[in-house]
């Protein structure tokens, strides 16, 4: 009858026989881990064998391919799978799409073995050859950006993965820019070499001079946006193992110094010396004699790496059994009789996972190359901290202190296993978090010394994310990434947890995209409209992304990054956080801004309705650079005041007078648009700033043209003229006055409209260019670039498109058979061509289709409406 089917029940009670009672049965193919709870628990003390990462890439360059690797030498999957399962693909439509939509952490235990990792190479302050390695694999589509970033904020290393043929595109750059601002250390693997062999079938020189180009323009990214802070050299190099070659989907890779310790016995030098050869212009010919020039075919990487690996894929393809089996005599690999039975690329997988398996390239990276949260802490507490670099937080966080003040940093909730309930993950950063503990819950809105954002709550559980599933653990202490269950109805998306009452928040995440795409939702069921509220709640802690909002009109809006981003948003909402309840979308609509394009041609007077009191204020444009460092973060309310002031004129060219009577910026008190005090000697001015902040605040969400969010407006307070009675200079008169008076600012300052703008960059060859080109055209795009890429028939073209004109781009695939790829993301905010005062001008169509459907009247009102007259 053959043998017996080993039931879920048989493996149970194998389980509950085992006298290891904590081995975590974690895949659905009920794969054993190799290690258990206590051995992981253990680690974690150790902050020198910490190592917390991202892997962050393009979208399709192969990140959860790779990760598989990592995943089957720490025995999650299996071996024989991995590369194929892409287990970190969390959710059903990840699988189905064949993309990443969420970021996932696992925490993986590696104990390295001496011949993978030499006693002389280990990183030093290391205790003994067990790693903890805390990975979070992140989505390279360009529509969830967001979840990189919260994921690059609880790390201190990223390995970058780059496609060998496709090399560096548009998202690979955003995303190292995002690591480099957070003070992320890249290390860089070069991707899909089975393509390069099995599907190009480029020339070992071809394939060299593809990879030196790929390292060599990352190399130009790194050095442009490091700012600097970081310790020791940022460039990425294959001489020093920074750089490593892999074929995720086969499961192999190698590192230039791999190579190097095989070589280095045979030529008598130490392996320093030869990993210095194995790279650049080392050429070792036929006479057995090294040289600095030479032919193609005798660069040592060419010769000594890519032709034996070479010839081992082509034997495995060609199924040259003989001639396989004698290399991979030499090299040491043994095959059994059932995997010399396979063929094609399922043999080469076999053989080359068996000579060069991918975890041992990449585990040497990154416990090498990557930083523990020991060393990372040291010069990333500045950047992170937003109270003074000396007080005892700080401090504890720059120690990575377990013993210190907690400060953990929740960057996403994750959808917990009870239906409505959310996980906060995030990271220690300081002291030790249990469950029990009660910690001071700070959004990201809280002010230290006011009670606005804050709660005080016991946290009931902690986690340990580990891919799909979460596994409870007693404490988790500082450098270690966690879940926390318990507070999610005090946090929206972010925020700061501490013990310490003398505690200030972490700062807020700053995304390189924005909430661009909007559409109203509403219930098909009128008698649905308490779950789609309720939804809503949900969908907007779920994503760090999408915003939700309601109009005066009572449309629910929804805003994401983009069309994909959009649709997987409204997806959720229907099926998982209204339990299937159906809703009807209304078409995309654009978020726009409302500037200035110069200074209010006289000031603005506006007064109270019981005419007591007079505001007179005036509108200037901030300018670009400026508008973007507040939007950065460089110049903000949490700056030092002095600070602040000493920049707004050395760099900005303010008067050093008016610098240090900025008032507020807006809106949401961290907008680009600025309140600055510009009046002497004015009574009662003190008891009266509230109201006008306020005020400020009020319009810098609901600008004159189309009560959109302003953006790059300087508003000055010229003169106030309050009653001497309190009760007649309340929030009632001041702040309607303040509000009309600042309006009219706008109005008389050549009110302009922005649009968001989208970089595109399409992937097409050169019969497709002109499509292409015509595509951008009708949509009012331009393009900025065109570049074939060396060693292929591919073009790819780059260009501006505003979002407005980018619904229905994707469908450029129909239009040439599947060869245009494009790839859409958010770049800057433009001015909208025209003069929205003009009518017929395309600006002011734009205004009045924007005001009719907010449910405004279509015309702009009169300046009369907003000045008053002396």
């Amino acid at each position: 009858p053959g043998p017996r089917k080993r039931t879920t029940r048989h493996w149970r009670s194998l389980y509950r026989e085992s006298p290891n009672q904590n081995l975590l049965l974690l895949d659905d193919s009920l794969n054993m881990v190799n290690f258990t709870m206590q051995q992981l628990r253990a680690l974690m003390d150790k902050t020198e064998n910490i190592r917390n990462m991202s892997v962050v890439a393009h979208v399709d360059h192969g990140k959860t391919a790779l990760t598989d690797s990592l995943l089957a030498a720490s025995g999650i999957i299996s071996m024989a799978t991995a590369g194929e399962q892409c287990a970190m693909s969390s959710r059903p439509d990840e699988a189905k799409r064949g993309i990443t939509i969420k970021s996932t952490g696992v925490s993986l235990y590696y104990d390295i073995l001496r011949e993978d990792l030499p006693d002389d190479r280990m990183p030093r302050g290391a205790e003994g050859r067990e790693f903890l390695v805390n990975l979070i694999d992140s989505p390279g589509h360009v529509d969830f950006s967001a979840e990189v970033t919260a994921a690059l904020r609880i790390t201190d290393g990223a390995l970058v993965v780059v496609d060998c043929i496709e090399g560096v595109c548009v998202q690979t750059e955003t995303v190292l820019r995002q690591a480099l601002a957070d003070r992320i250390k890249p290390i860089v693997t070069i991707n899909k070499l089975d393509r390069g062999f099995l599907e190009v079938k480029l020339e070992p020189e071809a394939m060299y001079q593809s990879f030196k180009r790929h390292i060599d323009q990352i190399n130009v990214i790194v050095s442009t946006f490091h700012e600097g802070g970081m310790p020791g050299d940022l460039l990425v190099s294959p001489n020093n193992g920074t750089v490593g070659f892999s074929a995720g989907l086969h499961g192999w890779a190698f590192t230039v110094p791999q190579f190097a310790q095989m070589y280095a016995k045979k030529f008598g030098v130490s392996e320093e010396k030869m990993c210095e050869k194995l790279w650049g212009e080392h050429y070792f010919g036929p006479d057995k004699k090294w040289a600095v020039t030479g032919e193609p075919e005798d660069r040592a990487f060419n010769k000594l790496i890519l032709e034996p690996v070479s010839r081992v894929v082509q034997a495995a393809m060609s199924n040259q059994l003989d001639k396989l089996t004698a290399m991979l005599d030499k090299l040491n690999v043994q095959l059994t009789k059932e995997e010399l039975a396979m063929t094609g690329k399922d043999l080469v997988k076999r053989c080359m996972q068996r000579w060069l398996p991918a975890h041992k390239a990449l585990l040497e990276m990154i416990i090498i190359h990557l930083p523990s949260p020991a060393a990372a802490q040291k010069y990333r507490a500045g950047a992170l901290y937003t109270g003074p670099v000396d007080d005892h937080c700080c401090s504890g966080i720059r120690l990575c202190d377990p013993h210190g003040p907690l400060v953990l940093y929740v960057s996403k909730m994750v959808p917990g296993a009870d239906k409505g309930r959310f996980v906060a993950f995030g990271r220690v950063f300081s002291g030790t978090v249990s469950p029990g503990q009660k910690v001071r819950v700070m959004g990201p809105n809280f002010v230290p010394g006011s009670k606005d954002d804050l709660a005080i709550k016991s946290i009931q559980r902690v986690v340990l994310f580990m891919g799909k599933k979460q596994e409870a653990v007693d404490s988790v202490p500082a450098g270690n990434t966690c879940g926390i269950v318990g507070i999610d109805q005090f946090l929206v998306k972010t925020g700061t947890l501490s013990t310490s009452e003398d505690c200030c928040p972490l700062k807020n995440l700053s995304f390189s995209v924005s909430p661009v795409v909007r559409c109203a939702v509403q219930p098909k069921n009128p008698l649905d409209l308490p779950k789609l509220v309720e939804g809503l709640k949900r969908l907007a802690k779920s994503d760090p992304m999408v915003v939700v909002s309601v109009e005066e009109s009572g449309e629910h809006i929804v805003a994401g990054a983009g069309e994909l981003h959009m649709e997987i948003c409204l997806k959720d909402l229907e099926e998982l956080y209204m339990n299937g309840a159906p809703i009807k979308v209304s078409d995309p609509i654009v978020n726009y801004r409302e500037t200035v394009s110069g200074e209010s041609f006289e000031p603005c007077l506006a007064k109270s309705n019981n005419k007591h009191n007079r505001i007179w204020t005036s509108a200037f444009p901030l300018g670009a650079e400026l508008t973007d460092a507040i939007e950065l973060g460089d110049v903000s309310a949490v700056t030092d005041n002095l600070a602040r002031a000493r920049k707004l004129a050395e760099t900005y060219g303010w008067e050093a007078d008016i610098a240090r009577k900025v008032w507020a910026f807006g809106p949401d008190f961290s907008g680009p648009n600025v309140l600055r005090d510009g009046t002497h000697g004015v009574q009662n001015l003190m008891d009266g700033k509230q109201n006008i902040v306020s005020a400020f605040q009020w319009v810098s969400n609901e600008g004159v043209l189309t009560e959109e969010s302003m953006r790059g407006i300087g508003f000055t307070i010229l003169d106030v003229v309050l009653h001497q009675d309190a009760l007649h200079r309340g929030a009632g008169k001041v702040i309607p006055a303040a509000r009309r008076s600042l309006l009219g600012a706008q109005y008389t300052a050549a009110p302009r409209l922005m649009e968001p703008i989208f970089v595109v960059e399409v992937s097409c060859p050169e019969t497709c260019l002109g499509t292409v080109y015509s595509w951008l055209h009708q949509r009012r795009g331009q393009v900025t670039d065109e570049v074939q890429r060396p060693g292929t028939p591919m073009f790819t073209v780059k260009g501006l498109l505003p979002v407005a004109e980018s619904f229905g781009f994707d469908r450029i695939r129909g239009a040439t058979s599947g060869q245009a790829q494009p790839q859409m993301v958010f770049s800057h905010w433009d001015v909208v061509p025209g003069d929205p005062m003009e009518a017929g001008s395309a600006c002011h169509k734009i205004v009045t289709d924007v005001r009719t459907r907010k449910g405004l009247a279509p015309e702009l009102p009169p300046l009369d409406r907003y000045k008053d007259r002396l």
